[in-house]
């Protein structure tokens, strides 16, 4: 059982579960300020559950609130977790796809933005391996600001295989790396998987094995490198412009 205790966190998760017809909370409450009272009425109107408890416990459960906390069992549900093997079947003939990769993403808020920004830029999945990598659930729904309850997700043990298996259906495959081709001059239209490395790790050797080219983003900065989740939001941008330039 987990508590999430941000107000868009929390929201995005009742939404979500309204859309697909499924249970949640109870959503606990301690304090009715203004902003509690319209996460309040969100659940009333979604038929969510709403108790009231007293300060000391809410603190108890779920340290960081601000008066309010929804229960979930699980912000990983049905609706996000995919399996590759039905999701690449389920395209059929659809030829724009955008998917990313994640390859050791080890900072909750890094994937947090990560799942932000494909939120925003229409990320059809996204993969990462199902042992190493950050899932912290609070931290992530709220860095997220509750993307994790829509952006369509899938563990797998193996992302070389998963790799593998988007190019057999007609993905090309792009590492980033700063050192690469322009991501500008590549063309990130049609069937694309987008590679991420880990936090100063970068991508993993067999994995950048299967990358088909290297996208990179022109900089003039003094440090070495974008922070992970900001070049994903940056490639995830460009990937977005392109597809609607045609």
């Amino acid at each position: 059982m987990y508590y999430l205790t941000g107000f868009h966190a929390i929201e995005e998760q009742i939404k979500s579960a309204k859309a697909e017809n499924r249970s949640c909370g109870p959503l606990l409450l301690a304090k009715a300020g203004p902003r509690a009272r319209e996460t309040v009425n969100l659940a009333v109107s979604c038929k969510v559950r709403v108790e009231r408890t007293g300060a000391f416990e809410l603190d108890r459960l779920a340290p960081d609130n601000r008066g309010i906390a929804l229960a979930v069992e699980d912000i990983y549900r049905d609706g996000t977790n995919q399996n590759l093997e039905e999701f690449i079947e389920g395209l059929e003939a659809r030829t724009d796809v955008l998917v990313l990769i994640l390859d050791e993403i080890t900072d909750p808020h890094n994937y947090g933005a990560i799942l932000r920004s494909c939120d925003q830029f229409g990320v059809d999945l996204v993969i990462s391996r199902n042992r190493r990598n950050a899932k912290h659930a609070e931290v992530l729904s709220k860095t997220s600001a509750g993307a994790v309850s829509w952006v369509p997700q899938a563990e797998t043990a193996n992302l070389v295989r998963a790799a593998q298996q988007l190019k057999d259906a007609g993905f090309w495959i792009y590492g980033a790396d700063m050192e690469g081709e322009p991501a500008y001059k590549i063309d990130l239209k049609g069937r694309t998987a987008l590679v991420l490395g880990g936090e100063g790790t970068g991508i993993s050797r067999l994995l950048r094995e299967q990358c088909d080219r290297m996208a990179g983003i022109p900089s003039t900065g003094r440090i070495d490198s974008l922070n992970v989740s900001v070049a994903a939001g940056v490639l995830l941008y460009e990937a977005k412009r392109q597809r609607a330039a045609g």
